[in-house]
């Protein structure tokens, strides 16, 4: 199984540690988030990992060659011309990801200890096109999911901004975790090009192709999307 891991994000909102250098590299008890999400990817027996790079990409480079991939097979998707979010940086590393078994993404700055190999087994189970991790935390932006856990909109509570690609009663809202496992064919079935957000994929094809939600509410999980942050995932990830 190969997976791909987002590091090309310019990690606005960890300045100023991202004015010198890539969110990927900041450090959480001594090692990278990159490091730590390799290795996480390494507990399930997942060696065959894509990085893309943008923001400081000669770094992330420099430093996956100098400890050669903590031990993985690394393979980078450069996007130093154009930083492509998730979907299109999903879409740009098509060549090194395609094959005939899902593949997983995790994005840079989430710390987790979410089972992969339950999320693969509810994904086995259930047979969808894609199936992502969510839990009950707070944030303001949720996806929101049918009784069948099936992705049915999204929602942006600081805003109001709601969109609905089935409409249905008693929509629950729960937050992304950002570990999602693909099958190989959504490649085939994303209409947006350039640069976008995988959000804009996922609620584009819930319309007609399944999509579901794996709740793991109880597990650990660290958004290490400010500086603040790096102290809170000291104390959950030693």
């Amino acid at each position: 199984m190969k997976a791909m891991i987002f590091a090309a994000g310019l990690g606005t909102r960890f300045k100023p540690w991202t004015d010198k250098h890539p969110k990927a590299l900041a450090l959480v008890n001594g090692k990278s988030l990159l490091q730590r999400n390799i290795e996480y990817l390494q507990q399930y027996g997942i060696t065959d990992v894509v990085v893309n790079v943008h923001h400081f990409a000669g770094q992330i480079i420099d430093t996956i060659k100098s400890n050669k991939g903590w031990g993985s097979n690394i393979l980078i998707s450069d996007e130093t011309n154009e930083v492509l979010e998730t979907g299109g940086g999903l879409l740009k590393a098509k060549s090194l990801l395609e094959g005939r078994e899902p593949f997983i993404t995790l994005n840079v700055d989430i710390l987790t200890d979410l089972d992969i190999n339950r999320l693969l087994l509810f994904h086995q189970q259930h047979k969808p096109l894609i199936s992502f991790g969510v839990t009950n935390r707070e944030t303001s932006r949720y996806f929101l999911f049918d009784k069948n856990n099936r992705l049915c909109g999204w929602r942006n509570i600081k805003t109001g901004e709601e969109k609905i690609s089935i409409d249905g009663p008693g929509l629950v809202q729960k937050a992304y975790s950002c570990v999602v496992v693909f099958e190989p064919e959504v490649f085939g079935l994303i209409k947006q090009t350039g640069k976008f957000s995988l959000t804009e994929t996922y609620l584009d094809l819930a319309k007609e192709q399944l999509i579901l939600g794996y709740d793991h509410s109880g597990d650990k999980l660290v958004d290490v999307g400010k500086p603040d942050s790096v102290a809170v995932a000291e104390k959950y990830f030693p």
